[in-house]
């Protein structure tokens, strides 16, 4: 071997190149952000209007306070306004499922005005609602005229009430249901029918596991409008203390006497118990959504 000849080099042992990842490029900007206008948006239209309401009622003394907020007629409010709500919620859940159902898995002349009219309660002015509620129900209304003989009262009574509230908060459960019932897939109806199940054991086992969060939540949306309506209550309740008036109402009169701070006050009680519901409701709707996975698992 030549003294010059070059030494042996080691083998070039190649290594598997690790596949670049493709970066992901969003249409927005970054969380950060995105986060922070969420964050400073929130704050502007939520949080800071609602803690200028706490910060309010704080400015009189817990025993005012107690009192303002424990009074008979404010008491008797509550009940009207939050009972009125749940009842109203609770018909739209049933009633609102029906139409949902029916736009969506039937095909009848006039179907596309019966959709369009669902609506109409967003679109129309809540005062509006209540003045026609009011000429449809009262004694001498086209309909009123046939429900007083029977001793029916609907117009200036707490049945009122609730008669709007059904009316303002229908398409909050067909709007919510509606999509869900569109996406259902028809085939496990038809296996369920084949291997034996009737109606019921279809609905209850079949449809109802995949409608009930679109259930609660259409629920919930309903309920949280009826808890706060205004327009088309004033009208048809007739706004007789401990009798047929609501919360808002109340809040109203409070600052037309320009005592803002009892007005503060029931409005802060009105925001906590309307929130320990929301999030109760929402509680059930994670537990049934827990509860689903866990059974696909």
């Amino acid at each position: 071997m030549s003294a010059h000849a070059p030494a042996s080099l080691p083998p070039v042992v190649s290594r598997p190149s690790r596949p670049l990842r493709a970066r992901r490029v969003g249409v927005l900007p970054g969380f950060g952000l995105s986060m922070g206008f969420t964050v400073l948006y929130t704050s502007l239209i939520v949080l800071i209007p609602l803690s200028a309401l706490f910060f309010k009622s704080a400015t009189v003394d817990w025993a005012t306070f107690w009192a303002t907020v424990t009074a008979p007629r404010v008491v008797a409010s509550y009940q009207l306004t939050f009972g009125a709500a749940f009842i109203a919620a609770l018909v739209n859940l049933v009633f609102g499922s029906i139409v949902a159902w029916c736009l969506v898995r039937y095909t009848f002349p006039g179907k596309k005005i019966v959709d369009a009219l669902v609506d109409l309660p967003f679109a129309l002015p809540t005062a509006v609602a209540g003045i026609a509620l009011t000429a449809l129900y009262a004694q001498n209304g086209w309909l009123g005229r046939y429900l007083e003989p029977l001793g029916i009262k609907v117009a200036y009574s707490p049945l009122g009430v609730v008669v709007a509230l059904i009316f303002i908060g229908l398409p909050f459960v067909v709007r919510t249901v509606q999509p869900v019932l569109e996406d259902a897939e028809r085939e496990l109806e038809e296996a369920a029918a084949s291997l034996g199940a009737g109606r019921v054991q279809t609905f209850v086992r079949v449809l109802l596991p995949t409608l009930l969060p679109a259930l609660l939540t259409g629920f919930a949306l309903s309920f949280a409008r009826a808890v706060g309506e205004y327009g088309s209550v004033v009208f048809i309740s007739g706004n007789m203390p401990m009798v047929s008036e609501i919360t808002p109402l109340l809040i109203i009169s409070k600052l037309e006497q320009y005592d803002y701070a009892g007005a503060a006050a029931i409005a802060t009680v009105m925001l906590v118990f309307s929130f320990v519901l929301l999030l109760a409701i929402n509680a059930l709707q994670w537990w049934q959504a827990r509860r689903g996975v866990g059974r696909a698992i």
